[in-house]
């Protein structure tokens, strides 16, 4: 008995969705549109989370050291750096390393720095990166402490300031994220509400014969969620198909790889797109369509 209700139920929503051919198509591709914006803005999203996580990898600190500490000294300082628990990564920078950088700094004045191979001024340093820039001052001055330290530059300014931009945009996607959700609810609501209104007499039996407000209220449940998983499903194929090409078009224009940082694949971003769009279809169906009938069944 109740699998016969339940066919029924989503039957009709099926039915209803096939009989309002113009409104369901209408909302099919505003929904479409609205959501393909969603989704643009919520890979720009990601892919600021994963830029900003592989910037923190690279930049940090560089920890100068004495001319007079011992090659042991030089060891033990490094090992007490990788010890500490915001420290991401540790490279060492001998003394000749430090002075064939700075000849490929200077390029064809090189002439510049002729005879500092005898007399190298340059200090050996470990390049410090972290696990996040926001502990840089904590790290540097308990690096300051140790014994043998010349000088320790940070290195994230620039970095720091990306992450502010960042921030900002962070909290415009969202805010547009949110913007784009109520007005996704807003056509789902109108959507089922014209199929309400038009059955509205038949709503109205119903209910003087017995029928529930949940036997009455499925089916168009039933009929917002279609109309929002199909939206779902067709704005990830269509985003699927355009992000790769446009993201490699964006790396080549931009130069993303002078960083060293590619950006997400679709891929990498799959799961957690569909996850995401087919919770958004569903919830932001069945909320329309209860917004849509509250006022039919009040009879």
């Amino acid at each position: 008995m109740k699998y016969n209700i339940l066919s029924y139920l989503i039957g009709e929503g099926f039915r209803n969705v096939l009989k309002n051919k113009k409104s369901t198509g209408a909302s099919l591709m505003i929904m479409c549109a609205t959501m393909i914006i969603f989704g643009v803005f919520f890979m720009i999203g990601e892919n600021i989370n994963h830029i900003m996580s592989e910037l923190e990898m690279q930049q940090g600190m560089q920890v100068f050291i004495k001319d007079e500490v011992t090659e042991k000294g030089i060891t033990e300082l490094g090992d007490k750096i990788r010890a500490l628990s915001d420290v991401n990564k540790v490279e060492f920078v001998s003394k000749e390393d430090a002075l064939n950088q700075m000849k490929e700094k200077v390029g064809d004045k090189q002439f510049l720095l002729s005879g500092y191979e005898e007399n190298n001024p340059f200090p050996a340093s470990y390049i410090v990166t972290l696990t996040d820039l926001n502990k840089s001052e904590d790290v540097k001055n308990v690096i300051d402490k140790f014994e043998g330290i010349k000088d320790i530059q940070l290195r994230g300014n620039t970095i720091n300031a990306l992450i502010k931009i960042a921030n900002l945009v962070r909290i415009v996607s969202g805010a547009i994220l949110i913007l784009l959700v109520v007005i996704s609810i807003f056509i789902i609501a109108n959507t089922i509400k014209l199929t309400v209104h038009a059955r509205r007499r038949e709503i109205s039996i119903m209910k003087y014969v017995g029928a529930t407000n949940n036997f009455i209220r499925w089916p168009f449940i039933v009929e917002g969620i279609i109309i929002g998983v199909i939206s779902a499903l067709i704005s990830i194929m269509l985003l699927g198909v355009s992000y790769n090409l446009i993201s490699e078009k964006l790396i080549t224009t931009l130069g993303a790889n002078v960083i060293n940082i590619d950006l997400l694949t679709f891929s990498d971003m799959f799961t957690l797109i569909i996850i995401v769009y087919l919770v958004l279809g569903i919830g932001i169906g069945t909320l329309g369509s209860i917004i849509s009938m509250r006022k039919y069944l009040d009879v």
